[in-house]
């Protein structure tokens, strides 16, 4: 058996094998609300045989949506199409999953379709809040720099937002701490100029994403796998690193995080990132062989050999199918064959196996 087609188990939650569809923003929601668009864009890649199918990245709050087009889990009426969408996964075969987030001063953009470029109050959009008041575009809006009580409402608004997450039948959370967001913002000495006891040393940078990691437990069952998508470097001298990010991965795993989502970059435009196949690997692999901590890996991994051949060298435990999944809903399916592994289609589909 091809180990990309081995099961996992994590905690109560086993996955019929190692193949994730990563988040990827769909813009295509409104006013927070999911959609039919949502519906049959996941429940495809349920059919199409992933093991584990993360939901975009869905804001805590309404100001921490990337676009307008962003889902949200700040309101209770929005829970409806989503138990749905969950239900819809499990019933062929895949482990839904969440990722909560807050995009911080990248809030309030276009649709990447209708340009991206950040909107104004007077356009649709909505004023932002950073660490620090700094831009991510010399073109953007100064963020609202975050005082205590918008520190604490921001935890709050992610507890809010797992608890719904819980009852909308979600079986894997991920907090979003990459990306350039909020809580990528906290951690990077780029975007963090604070001089309390959220900014100046790595304890006081990490210390946002480790009160929403607390926070978040106390409301997400001990049952339940608890995952976090870093970071792993900026790509940017005097930027967070990897010797940063491994520190971090070691204390999220004391404080009971199963997996570190091992991503890179986005917290500056001007980075010079090396696009090359299975560039984010040796992340994964440092973090998970430094820490002992289950990692998973993204990024232009394209093929069933290359995902196969990042297991098979103990690089990651889970790959992580983002653009990919987009060109191909069936990825899993296709890859079984590539492998020659024997895995169940849907029933409605063994005429063209």
């Amino acid at each position: 058996m091809a180990v990309l087609f081995s099961p996992l188990r994590i905690k109560e939650i086993e996955f019929r094998n190692r193949l994730t569809v990563s988040p990827m923003c769909q813009y295509t929601a409104i006013g927070g609300f999911a959609n039919e668009w949502h519906l049959v864009h996941y429940g495809s890649r349920a059919v199409g045989g992933a093991g584990l199918i993360f939901q975009e990245a869905t804001a805590v709050s309404p100001e921490g949506r990337i676009t307008p087009g962003d889902l949200g889990l700040y309101s209770n009426a929005q829970m409806e199409k989503l138990k749905v969408i969950t239900a819809f996964t499990e019933a062929h075969g895949a482990v839904p999953g969440i990722q909560l987030a807050h995009a911080g001063r990248k809030a309030s953009c276009a649709k990447p379709w209708d340009g991206g470029k950040q909107l104004t109050v007077s356009e649709g959009g909505w004023q932002t809040v950073a660490p620090s008041p700094l831009t991510f575009n010399d073109t953007d809006s100064i963020p609202h720099m975050l005082d205590m009580a918008g520190i604490k409402k921001i935890i709050a608004d992610f507890v809010s937002a797992t608890r719904r997450a819980l009852d909308c039948g979600y079986k894997v959370l991920e907090i979003h701490a990459a990306h350039g967001y909020l809580i990528h913002e906290f951690l990077s000495p780029l975007s963090n100029k604070r001089t309390d006891n959220y900014g100046g040393s790595f304890e006081n940078r990490i210390r946002l994403l480790l009160e929403i990691t607390r926070a978040v437990k106390n409301i997400w069952p001990e049952n339940l796998p608890l995952f976090v998508r870093i970071s792993a470097t900026d790509w940017v001298e005097g930027g967070w690193d990897i010797d940063e990010a491994a520190e971090l991965a070691q204390r999220l795993r004391n404080e009971g995080v199963d997996l570190i989502d091992c991503s890179s970059g986005g917290l500056v435009p001007y980075a010079k990132i090396p696009f090359v196949p299975g560039y984010q690997v040796p992340f994964s692999e440092r973090i998970r062989k430094e820490t002992g901590i289950l990692t998973g890996t993204v990024g232009l991994i394209t093929s069933a050999r290359q995902a196969e051949d990042i297991l098979g060298k103990g690089q990651a435990d889970l790959i992580l199918i983002a653009r990919e999944s987009l060109r191909e809903p069936y990825f899993a399916l296709k890859a079984a064959k590539e492998l020659g592994v024997e895995i169940s289609w849907p029933d409605q589909y063994l005429r063209a196996k």
